[in-house]
């Protein structure tokens, strides 16, 4: 099984591979992205680490309000998208 956690106020030039990186210090990271805005390709400050179910407290409690290049990241779990 796994969780998915929200990571926001990223900085504009951070990559799914540096999610992962720092992330896989405090667990087992399945998966990360960063997401883009479709027209620009520009990072749009926020991104997504999938990791696994028993990691993802401690992810929580380690990584939101640290340093990540500059910029305090804020870390919770991912809440399920809404209907548009």
């Amino acid at each position: 099984m796994s969780r998915t956690l929200y990571v926001g106020n990223l900085p504009w030039a951070t990559k799914a591979e540096d999610l992962a990186d720092a992330f896989s210090v405090h667990g087992e990271v399945v998966s990360s992205r960063v997401i883009t805005d479709r027209e620009t390709g520009r990072s749009r400050g926020f991104g997504f680490v999938e990791v696994r179910d028993e990691d993802a407290d401690n992810m929580i409690a380690a990584m939101n309000g640290t340093d990540l290049n500059g910029r305090i990241i804020t870390v919770n779990e991912a809440k399920p998208r809404e209907d548009r």
